[in-house]
């Protein structure tokens, strides 16, 4: 294809409850990446996967997928495309080929196609090995490799993984970004991933679109959009909230100073130089009541750019869904 894979454009869609999940949602993927959707609970990022893969209808606005509209020919997007959602779905007293294979009927493979692509994807992903066991009694990160291949055994052009690693422990969850990272070097697959986690998006994404209350705030590589943020990141921890506005008049006056927030106890600023900053900070705060408990400076991350752009911290974000976006994860 010339253009992107996946369109998104001016996506809305409003639940009955009244939570509109999507407001204006649009975005491009490019054939053969793995584009993360980062986002916290609440954000939109379901409701976005399940537009695209056809089992949801927008309100309004257009989405195309490998060509196809969603919403006027979604039989010819669900032939191009894999979907593993966020709830495990092989049939658990079936073996995990019985699972895969079964998927691949539901696709069209018949007899030999059928067996050489289960007997395919069950080595890549390093299944083969317990291809006789019922699925149910796999652990939980084999669970998800399962329902991957499923996802794949029918040779997509265009994979969704929605939260694929959640619940996971760190170790299997690196395993699992080596494998879906290996399908996009060596098969030229689509991968769109959403994802609350940052350091997935980070390390695994080759693009990268921020959601926020159902809107992309920000997109483009992890590195590109660290790299806007120029300086130092300074994080303070206070021994107690201060009141408000006494931080801002503190610093105020201070040059290569900026972007400065205040979260509870956690105070954030941007500087041009962090560790020339911190001792004029230190005493800034000294001189206005402010007890500090520790100070770190670090370059920046993709919690600093969700901050830049939605005036939050991710984790706070993620700690509180709002009123009028959810709905779905």
């Amino acid at each position: 294809m010339t253009g992107p894979i996946i369109s998104a454009r001016d996506l809305v869609k409003t639940y009955r409850s009244g939570v509109r999940a999507l407001d204006g949602l649009s975005f491009d993927v490019r054939e053969g990446t793995l584009f993360g959707l980062l986002g916290p609970n609440g954000a939109g990022k379901s409701t976005a996967v399940r537009i695209l893969s056809t089992l949801s209808r927008p309100d309004a606005g257009e989405a195309l997928v490998a060509g196809y509209d969603v919403t006027r020919t979604p039989r010819e997007v669900r032939r191009r495309i894999g979907l593993v959602g966020q709830k495990l779905s092989a049939v658990p007293t079936a073996t995990v080929r019985e699972n895969v294979m079964l998927q691949g009927r539901m696709y069209g493979l018949r007899s030999r196609e059928l067996a050489g692509r289960t007997d395919d994807v069950l080595a890549r992903l390093g299944l083969a090995e317990v291809a006789a066991v019922q699925a149910g009694t796999c652990s939980g990160g084999m669970k998800r490799r399962i329902d991957i291949a499923m996802g794949i055994v029918h040779r997509p052009r265009i994979l969704f993984l929605d939260e694929p690693t959640t619940g996971l422990d760190p170790d299997i969850r690196q395993r699992l970004w080596a494998d879906l990272a290996d399908l996009v070097r060596r098969d030229g697959l689509t991968i769109l991933l959403t994802t609350h986690y940052l350091e997935e998006a980070d390390e695994l994404a080759n693009q990268v679109a921020i959601i926020d209350r159902g809107r992309i705030v920000t997109t483009g590589s992890p590195e590109q959009l660290k790299q806007q943020l120029r300086g130092d990141t300074l994080r303070i921890e206070l021994t107690r909230a201060p009141r408000d506005g006494v931080v801002g008049d503190a610093l105020s006056g201070l040059g290569g100073v900026s972007e400065i927030t205040v979260d509870g106890t956690r105070l954030h600023a941007r500087a041009d130089d962090g560790g020339a900053a911190v001792p004029v900070v230190l005493d800034s705060l000294a001189r206005a009541g402010i007890a500090v408990v520790s100070v770190t400076v670090a370059r920046p991350s993709l919690d600093d750019v969700y901050l830049r752009h939605t005036g939050r911290r991710y984790e706070t974000a993620s700690a509180a869904v709002g009123p009028t976006i959810g709905g779905l994860p």
